[in-house]
């Protein structure tokens, strides 16, 4: 989704010995071009209000089945910064009988009063699914085959869900409360496996990426800081990074990266590395956990796409 901008260079002549030459004016820019989204069918429930914020709202499309069908969870990037629950072609899995469900959450910026910031898109995206699975009988949905998906911020939202002990309150009075936050599987595109800066710097030395979770809007200058910061801020990395919470009863996860991962050496992408993919699988397999990762090059690839890999496991036969 990558749109490239030019610009258009505009040099001012003085076209007289009497006329006084003109300032070179600065390059024109052009206007971002207009984010498309994909063209989807209407939904069958569109805006539904699922939290107290403005954008606590999530659509749902069902798909036609006798019987309660998997149930496609999609989180949007955008660094928790931006992006839109439109993001997501919900056709290919309409066809599959597979439902969809498409959140928005609050953006960082609009939570600069919850601790860490981060906190609020992660657990607007837990209560949306919450109320997701309390409409099981009356959207025709199987609250046991939840798949989450997303890409960057969506995908580290979707592991965080994916390895997150489970958040329901059995002992609520609020029935929402009382549904379970936990996940049949996650595949998701360039996910931050982590929000340790240690972790990433390791990884991948021009990391950059991640202080605002922790801190109010330019409360950390540079990545440096947000290193120096680290111990003070350990405790919510424990409880908002992926890579702290797995353990060995998670279910199995699939990550899909642009290019090939280089342990230890600066990258193109250092927010969207496969680094963080292959040390989220080593760990993992640590665990016991199930964790696919393809990227160019990548060799036993099952599954070429988050698509193909999510119909086959929402339908899998046990």
């Amino acid at each position: 989704m990558k749109l490239a901008l030019s610009l258009l260079l505009l040099t001012s002549i003085a076209f007289a010995a009497d006329t006084p030459a003109k300032k070179a004016e600065a390059p024109a820019k052009k206007a971002p071009a207009k984010k498309v989204y994909p063209k989807n069918p209407p939904p069958t429930v569109a805006n539904l209000k699922y939290g107290p914020a403005e954008r606590d709202v999530l659509d749902f499309w069902q798909a036609k089945s006798d019987k309660p069908t998997p149930l496609l969870f999609f989180i949007h990037g955008g660094g928790w910064m931006g992006g839109d629950k439109a993001g997501i072609a919900v056709e290919p899995f309409l066809k599959e009988g597979i439902s969809v469900v498409s959140i928005n959450y609050r953006y960082i910026s609009q939570a600069q009063d919850v601790v860490p910031p981060v906190k609020a898109p992660l657990t607007d995206a837990a209560l949306a699914l919450q109320t997701v699975r309390s409409k099981a009988v009356e959207w025709n949905i199987d609250k046991t085959r939840i798949g989450a998906s997303g890409g960057s911020a969506g995908a580290c939202s979707s592991l965080w869900l994916a390895f997150h002990d489970d958040m329901a309150d059995p002992k609520s009075s609020d029935p929402i409360a009382r549904e379970s936050t936990r996940l049949y599987t996650a595949a998701v595109n360039g996910p931050q496996t982590t929000l340790d800066p240690k972790q990433m710097r390791e990884w991948t030395p021009n990391s950059k990426y991640g202080s605002h979770a922790f801190g109010k809007s330019g409360e950390f200058k540079n990545f440096d800081e947000f290193v120096a910061a680290r111990e003070r801020i350990l405790p919510w990395i424990n409880e908002y990074s992926p890579y702290a919470l797995v353990s060995s009863d998670d279910p199995p996860v699939y990550c899909l990266f642009g290019a090939p991962p280089a342990i230890g050496q600066e990258q193109k992408d250092p927010t969207h590395t496969a680094n963080f993919g292959v040390k989220l699988q080593e760990h993992c397999k640590e665990k016991g956990v199930a964790c696919e990762v393809v990227y160019p090059g990548a060799t036993d690839v099952k599954y070429k796409t988050i698509n193909e890999y999510l119909i086959a496991k929402l339908k899998e036969v046990k």
